[in-house]
C-alpha cells in the first residue's frame, strides 16, 4: 500500500480499509465507528444483550422469490433455499455496521499498511508487525485471504462450545469442546513469537468416549519457513504424538468427517494448495449481528433442527463483501476443488464460503454468524455452520447457549502452556 493509500485509512476508508460511505441505494449505511463501547447490561460470562432489540425483519427471502434477490446471494444460499423450500428462508434485517476494533489495533494497521508484503509466493507475510489487516485494500486474492487469516479476534479466548453433526432427522450427539486460543496481539513484541500467528489448545469434554482427547496447534505467519506444528493427546493411550495431518482436508476434531481441518474458523491454515483470484466486491445478504442466536435464553433444541438451523433465530443483512475464488492448483490434492469466499469488508471475517467437489458441483456451503463482542471490541462468530448438500446433514460449531459460561476474552495463557508437556497435563 502506498503512503497516499494509507492516508485514506480513517478518512474516506475505515481503519480496516472498508468504504466508510454507505451505498447509493441507502440500504447499506455509512460506518460510524461501530459498537465502540460495551453494551449496557452485559454480565461477563453470564449474558450479552442484543444491541438492536427493536429491529424487525424487513422482508423474507424464500424459494418462491429467490430469483428476485439472486444477485445478492451466494450459490450456496440459493441452493439451500431451493433444496429446503418448505422450511428454509432468510429473514433480512436493517443493515447495522457494528464491527469495531480497539484504537491500538487501528493504529497498528495503519503503521504497517505501507510495510507488509507477501513473501514466498504468497505463503507468508514480511513485516506484518502487529497489524491484523496487512492489506486494507487488497490487490489480489492472496492478500484478501490473508486479511481473514490474521484478522483481529482479540488477544485470547477461552470458550466452551457445542459441536453438533446433525443427521437428516435432526438428531445429533453433542460434542462439547473447550477451546483456548492465543492470537498474535497477546504475545506482541516477543522475538521468539515473531513468526507465530496463533496458538490453540482444544480439549473434548463430552461425550465420555471422546473425553480427554486434546489437540495443540501452533500456526506460523510464514508457513514455508515454518509449517504448522501440531500434537494430539490420546486419552486411551495417554500419549502425546506429533500430528502433521492436522491440516488441509484431513478430518476435523471429533466431527465424524463432517468438516475438514481447514473448515475451522471458516478457513484456516496454509494457502499453498490453491490459486487465489480476487473477483471484486459485491453487496450480499450475509449472516450478521447474531446476538439473538447467541441468547442464553435459547436451548440447543430451539436452534438445531433437521437440514439446517432454525431460520427464525438467524439474522441476515446486506453488506459489502470481497469475493475471492480459490481453485486447486495442478498437482495438489484437496477434497474441495474450488472454494468461493465472501469476506466482510468491515471485519475481514469470512461470512459465507461455497465448497465445490472435483466435478465442479457445489458440495458444501458454510456460514459464519458473526456478532460484535462489545466488551472486548471483537467481531467474532457466535456459530459456524457447514451444510452438506449431498449428504443432507450439517455441522454446527460454536454454540454455547447452554454452557456454564460465555466466551471469555480476558483469559491469558501462562508461559509454557502451548507445549506438548503442558498438553498432557491439561488433558488429564
Amino acid at each position: 500500500m502506498t503512503q497516499g493509500e494509507a492516508a485514506r485509512l480513517g478518512a474516506d476508508l475505515t481503519p480496516t480499509g472498508a468504504e466508510r460511505a454507505g451505498n447509493a441505494a441507502g440500504t447499506i449505511p455509512a460506518w460510524d465507528g461501530g459498537l465502540k463501547t460495551p453494551l449496557p447490561g452485559i454480565v461477563p460470562g453470564v449474558s450479552r444483550p442484543d444491541p438492536y432489540p427493536d429491529d424487525k425483519p424487513l422482508f423474507r427471502i424464500t424459494a418462491a422469490n429467490v430469483e428476485q434477490y439472486r444477485g445478492q446471494l451466494s450459490d450456496g444460499q440459493v441452493a439451500m433455499l431451493k433444496r429446503y423450500a418448505d422450511t428454509y428462508y432468510l429473514n433480512v434485517y436493517p443493515t447495522r455496521r457494528s464491527a469495531a476494533l480497539p484504537p491500538a489495533i487501528y493504529a497498528a494497521i495503519k503503521e504497517q499498511a505501507t510495510k507488509a508484503e507477501l513473501a514466498d509466493g504468497g505463503n507468508g507475510i514480511n513485516d506484518l508487525g502487529q497489524s491484523t489487516v496487512p492489506f486494507p485494500q487488497p490487490k489480489d486474492g492472496q492478500e484478501a485471504i490473508w486479511n481473514h487469516l490474521v484478522r483481529y479476534r482479540g488477544e485470547a479466548i477461552d470458550r466452551r462450545v457445542l459441536q453438533a453433526v446433525v443427521q437428516r432427522d435432526g438428531s445429533f450427539a453433542p460434542v462439547i469442546i473447550r477451546d483456548l486460543i492465543s492470537f498474535r496481539p497477546s504475545f506482541a513484541g516477543k522475538p521468539e513469537y515473531d513468526n507465530t500467528l496463533f496458538m490453540d489448545v482444544q480439549k473434548v469434554l463430552a461425550p465420555q468416549r471422546l473425553a480427554g482427547t486434546a489437540l495443540l496447534a501452533i500456526d506460523s505467519v510464514n508457513q514455508v519457513t515454518e509449517a504448522r506444528q501440531a500434537w494430539v493427546y490420546n486419552a486411551g493411550t495417554r500419549r502425546v504424538l506429533r500430528a502433521p495431518e492436522v491440516a488441509y482436508d484431513n478430518p476435523g476434531t471429533a466431527a465424524d468427517g463432517a468438516r475438514t481441518t481447514d473448515n475451522y474458523d471458516m478457513y484456516n491454515g496454509a494457502i499453498n494448495r490453491y490459486d487465489w483470484k480476487l473477483l471484486g466486491k459485491r453487496e450480499v445478504y450475509v449472516p450478521y449481528n447474531a446476538n439473538r442466536l447467541d441468547s442464553r435464553g435459547l436451548k440447543y433444541a430451539d436452534i438445531i433442527q433437521p437440514a439446517h438451523l432454525n431460520p427464525e433465530h438467524l439474522r441476515y443483512e446486506l453488506h459489502r463483501v470481497w469475493v475471492v475464488e480459490a481453485t486447486l492448483r495442478e498437482g495438489m490434492r484437496h477434497i474441495y476443488a474450488k472454494r468461493v469466499f465472501y469476506l466482510d469488508e468491515d471485519s475481514w471475517s469470512a461470512l459465507l464460503i461455497d465448497h465445490y467437489d472435483g466435478r465442479g458441483e457445489l458440495w458444501r456451503t458454510s456460514e459464519g454468524h458473526i456478532m460484535e463482542y462489545t466488551e472486548a471490541s471483537v467481531p467474532f462468530y457466535a456459530v459456524e455452520t457447514l451444510y452438506d448438500l449431498n449428504g443432507e446433514r450439517y455441522l454446527a460449531f460454536g454454540m454455547n447457549n447452554e454452557e456454564p459460561y460465555e466466551l471469555n476474552f480476558d483469559w491469558r495463557a501462562e508461559e509454557g502452556f502451548y507445549t506438548p508437556s503442558s498438553l498432557r497435563r491439561f488433558a488429564n
